[in-house]
């Protein structure tokens, strides 16, 4: 069994890179009431840290995330507990997706097993879903009963298109690695072997990338995402004359010339 007084969630930063680390490997790192709010709680924190230019979002063990703790949660339906009640979503899963889809740096979801539910939602918010190759997804939601939540209704038909994110929601199945890499779950799929050094690597290059244009570029796209063509011209015209005035952008075109690697500080 889990050791009680160990966090559910970990959060540790080095190098610029912060990692959020789901810590319940015996309940395959499934979502209960203190997990969710360490989690919305790190999450919030590595938004807000200047320092950090690149969020990792991991598990341990053999999960990535299953999702909701559903002992808890039966036991806040039955009337004999206070873990699974029904405003989690507005009070801890709202506030968490929110954090890594808009915050000013990029995300990775590094999926080292099952990624289910809420779990699997989660990373779909990431800006890249790097997955061993014996991991997967399972939009489990209705096989609860449930609608879905965290995101999903959003991430899910932006991913893979509106039809096949019905049939994933309303059909839930199991999706192996490869196969969310051909439907466009996943930015990568690794051997497992070599998992933690290609994430590794990725977020290195993250964390030392031009941070304001990389969260230009993400906040471009969510932009454009709910609005016309000449809103998001007007958008993109704004992003670039901040980018273009950047410390990065200046010592980019200064290493261009001078045929060099640039070296940027995120500003």
């Amino acid at each position: 069994m889990s050791d009680p007084s160990t966090p559910p969630v970990t959060y540790e930063v080095a190098d610029g890179v912060g990692t959020v680390t789901f810590d319940r490997p015996d309940s395959m790192n499934s979502l209960t009431l203190a997990t969710k709010v360490a989690l919305r709680d790190a999450m919030h924190e590595a938004a807000a840290d200047s320092a950090v230019r690149c969020v990792v979002l991991t598990g341990t063990g053999r999960a990535f995330c299953v999702g909701q703790d559903l002992k808890e949660h039966v036991a806040e339906l039955t009337g004999d507990g206070a873990g699974g009640r029904l405003d989690t979503v507005a009070e801890h899963y709202n506030p968490t997706v929110t954090a890594i889809a808009t915050m000013p740096k990029p995300v990775i979801a590094a999926v080292n097993g099952i990624a289910a539910g809420a779990g699997a939602s989660l990373a779909f918010a990431a800006d890249f879903r790097v997955l061993r190759r014996s991991a997967g997804f399972n939009l489990a939601f209705a096989g609860i009963a449930l609608s879905c939540d965290t995101g999903a209704s959003w991430t899910l038909p932006r991913l893979v298109g509106h039809g096949r994110a019905t049939q994933l929601l309303m059909q839930p199945r199991t999706i192996g690695a490869d196969e969310a890499h051909a439907l466009g779950l996943a930015t990568k799929v690794v051997d497992d072997a070599d998992f933690d050094a290609e994430v590794a690597t990725l977020a290195r290059a993250l964390a030392d990338g031009p941070t304001l244009a990389l969260a230009s570029i993400k906040r471009a796209l969510a932009f454009s995402a709910t609005h016309d063509l000449p809103s998001s011209l007007e958008n993109e015209a704004q992003k670039m004359a901040l980018t273009g005035q950047s410390d990065d952008h200046l010592a980019a075109v200064k290493a261009f010339l001078a045929k060099e690697k640039p070296t940027f500080t995120g500003r």
